[in-house]
């Protein structure tokens, strides 16, 4: 090994190093399920901010939207704004709502808990049908980091992509496993600044090859200009309304997703949110503006097309910097991708224990043995993720768009419903979890007109109506 593959080792056992003791302190203040959970609900503005935007901002955000960008120049743009719009609505609209629902609904730790009881689900079965569809659609969104993760240890270090994913997934798992939701809170702090910082440094130098912004634009032109025109895609041909809206619909997905609306059920007060709102909004805004960027100042740089898109932040980090900031900013990869997973496999453990083993086999379980439960319930289900993400071929934007899709489906209408609308009752919140899940789970496969269509939009707009219509035809009960 060189000095500087050395030297960029050095920086990610050093940051490795760091993450694993933060689990460890972690673990040390975790007593019961809700800290294990929720943090025990003490999170502050910055943690809370910062957390629920790097657990949504994974790997794809410093691997899938470059690549995006550096193969369809700015048609990126309206994934992006669709993006942007849906964070700054999720927090104006769920979060301070969200925090003192949960809490008035039996102190409910997880989303499925929650509809469980706003809805007064004696059953059990929302709580069981919705976990389901949790633990589903978070194996396809593990594995999306998985992939990301084992195309960076692929890249950096020449490791075997089976042996890349392992290491990650490794690691993952020790500190979500321990330290449960203040680790995995607590590093995202750390880790979202550290992407920001990232993402915006790389398109900064890497003007300076292309002799600055006209430099870069004269260049990107002269390769194909359609790059520069977010009404066409790539070969020139325009971009229809069922790609605009698929690209915009994006936004939708922020109510269902089990993690982000995690982070607002934990924050200490809602007195916070706003401020944590603005925190995280101007998170995303510079993080998206920035991974674009990046993307669109690849297309230059490499006038040979990369084989792989997604790895044009990784090449560019590599031509750039002194191999100590390069590993830093690869890091940051590894960031990215450890700050979701490990919130995915969190929420997926904590589907599993509190809303399916508690309910259907150990209603008596004491906290301990549920806290033992998840860990266990970590180390499986990142196992199954794991087994999912060995396709080195796997594009990592395609296995976040399915699994966001169908979280967005099956929960972002009941979710805002439950807190705007009185007429919901407990079958219109079953029959809008179930339709939209499964709906997302059929459309996908479909191709040609208006099956082009991101599965969100009819996912989410079957699921609102079948919300309104069920409720209103069960209204006596």
């Amino acid at each position: 090994m060189d000095n500087g593959a050395l030297l960029v080792a050095l920086t990610f056992v050093g940051y490795l190093a760091v993450i694993l003791v933060i689990g460890i302190i972690a673990w040390r203040r975790t007593r019961d399920l809700s800290d294990f959970i929720l943090g025990g609900r003490r999170l502050g503005s910055w943690v809370t901010a910062l957390s629920a935007s790097a657990s949504d901002m994974s790997g794809w955000l410093l691997l899938g939207l470059p690549g995006y960008a550096y193969a369809a120049g700015l048609e990126s743009i309206w994934l992006a704004v669709g993006l942007l719009l849906g964070t700054w609505l999720n927090w104006r609209l769920v979060a301070a709502p969200l925090r003192s629902a949960s809490e008035r609904a039996g102190n409910a730790l997880t989303l499925p808990q929650y509809l469980s009881n706003r809805f007064h689900d004696d059953s059990g079965l929302i709580r069981v049908v919705s976990s389901l569809f949790v633990l589903l659609f978070f194996l396809f969104y593990t594995s999306s980091g998985l992939v990301a993760g084992g195309k960076l240890f692929e890249a950096v270090f020449g490791l075997p992509y089976v042996w890349a994913v392992a290491v990650g997934t490794l690691t993952i798992i020790l500190y979500t496993a321990f330290g449960g939701f203040l680790a995995v809170s607590w590093t995202d702090l750390f880790q979202g600044l550290l992407m920001a910082a990232a993402l915006v440094a790389v398109p900064i130098f890497a003007l300076s090859l292309t002799g600055g912004v006209n430099g870069a634009l004269t260049a990107i032109e002269l390769q194909n200009a359609e790059l520069l025109n977010p009404f066409s895609n790539a070969e020139g041909d325009a971009l229809g309304v069922i790609a605009i809206v698929s690209l915009l619909a994006w936004g939708l997905g922020y109510f269902g997703q089990p993690h982000i609306l995690a982070r607002f059920k934990a924050v200490r007060d809602v007195s916070l949110v706003p401020q944590a709102r603005r925190i995280a909004v101007t998170w995303v805004f510079i993080t998206l503006t920035a991974a674009c960027l990046v993307g669109m100042s690849g297309i230059p740089v490499f006038e040979t097309p990369l084989a792989d898109t997604e790895k044009v932040f990784i090449h560019l980090v590599d031509l750039l910097f002194h191999p100590l900031i390069a590993g830093i900013c690869l890091a940051a990869i590894l960031a990215a991708v450890m700050s979701t997973a490990d919130s995915q496999l969190l929420v997926s453990s904590s589907a599993f224990t509190g809303d399916i083993y508690r309910v259907l086999f150990r209603k008596a379980a004491s906290e301990r043995e549920l806290v033992l439960v998840g860990r266990l319930a970590v180390l499986t289900i990142a196992g199954v993720a794991f087994l999912l993400a060995m396709n080195p071929e796997n594009k990592v934007l395609d296995l976040v768009a399915y699994a966001w899709a169908g979280f967005g489906a099956a929960f972002g209408p009941a979710v805002l419903l439950s807190l705007y609308w009185r007429g919901m009752n407990r079958w219109g919140a079953l029959a809008g979890i179930l339709v939209g899940g499964i709906t997302v789970v059929i459309w996908k496969p479909l191709e040609g007109g208006l099956f082009d269509l991101y599965e969100i939009v009819p996912g989410f707009t079957a699921s609102l109506l079948a919300i309104l219509l069920v409720s209103r035809l069960t209204r006596s009960d």
